[in-house]
């Protein structure tokens, strides 16, 4: 792959500005963009020399390297970094910010899920600047408003779906679920989710189905989606992760299944706190809790002040840390005495 691009241009003040400002030497960055590069599948061989000509010539890199430059400067500064404050702007493609959207309308939640799974199964997957938990900030908020769509039913597609069909859906996600389990995520089998989702939940997304049927599809295609998700979080794919659990936790809500969303809720939290947002993670859980409260098993909702717990420690908050432990464990003991 090339190093960059033959396009010349005046120095990239931004870029230089920034890179100053994160500590890192241009040696230490090339370092690390090859590494990110190297997880999506792309082969580079970038130098020190590559981040001075991307500097004072102005030169930009062949995507998708902006998005991974970016997410190595934002390590370093501990923030969010988007491809304008490094002075590549015009890098980003319509398909940057694919996935991150949690639509209130129930057919355009379909639409930007379906477009997201086909974009993610391409080698060449074009993503935004790496994980950013502002990206979550809106669908945990409409998640929270309305954790349950009204209705699950559609007319006017061109397959009727059926129980025959779901049945083969749970099937594959009892099998991701074994298998992540004996292998991990990162397992051949576990990636395989993605293809189900792609080739056979999107079709039966598009087709006709009854409210009862409409909801378990929904329901167990978040499921799908949430396993995608783990499989990419084990696997360091942050970025891809995220948008699997956004997506996941919008088809929860398409099905109605207000456990399902607190899970995936608590998951979502858990990831913001692993990448080290322990505060946003404290205000998830607490919300997927509260929210779910009287609806979700006590095994689900031990899940969530467990997730609290641990982030209130992350914050070095021990009061707040050892009362949500202590809630997770009576809620762990309700569930085993059920």
């Amino acid at each position: 792959m090339a190093s960059t691009s033959r396009r010349k241009r005046p120095p990239n003040a931004d870029l230089d500005r920034l890179i100053e400002t994160c500590g890192a030497s241009h040696k230490s960055l090339a370092l690390r963009v090859n590494q990110l590069a190297q997880q999506a599948g792309l082969e580079t061989d970038y130098s020190h020399t590559s981040i001075a000509n991307w500097c004072q010539r102005g030169m930009i890199p062949k995507w998708p390297v902006p998005t991974f430059l970016a997410q190595a400067i934002a390590e370093r500064l501990g923030r969010p970094v988007a491809l304008g404050e490094i002075g590549m702007g015009d890098a980003e493609t319509p398909d940057a910010d694919v996935g991150l959207d949690f639509p209130r309308d129930r057919a355009d939640a379909v639409r930007v899920a379906t477009s997201f799974w086909s974009f993610v199964n391409r080698r060449d997957f074009l993503t935004g600047s790496g994980f950013a938990v502002s990206a979550f900030t809106t669908p945990v908020t409409r998640w929270l408003v309305t954790p349950a769509d009204e209705a699950a039913d559609v007319a006017g597609g061109k397959k009727q779906v059926g129980r025959a069909d779901l049945e083969e859906l749970r099937d594959a996600a009892d099998e991701a679920r074994r298998w992540d389990s004996k292998y991990g995520g990162g397992n051949w089998k576990a990636n395989s989710v993605t293809v189900c989702l792609q080739e056979r939940a999107a079709p039966l997304l598009r087709g006709s189905f009854t409210d009862a049927v409409g909801r378990d599809l929904f329901s167990v295609t978040s499921e799908l989606s949430r396993l995608a998700g783990w499989t990419a979080f084990d696997v360091g794919q942050h970025d891809v992760a995220q948008r699997h659990f956004i997506q996941a936790l919008r088809l929860a809500r398409a099905g109605g299944d207000v456990e399902l969303g607190c899970y995936v809720l608590t998951t979502m939290a858990m990831q913001s706190l692993l990448r080290g947002f322990g505060s946003e993670a404290v205000d998830m859980a607490q919300g997927a809790f509260e929210r779910a409260k009287g609806q979700a098993a006590p095994r689900v909702l031990a899940f969530t002040k467990l997730i609290e717990a641990r982030a209130h420690a992350r914050e070095r908050d021990a009061r707040a840390a050892s009362r949500a432990l202590a809630a997770s464990e009576d809620l762990l003991g309700q569930a085993d005495a059920a």
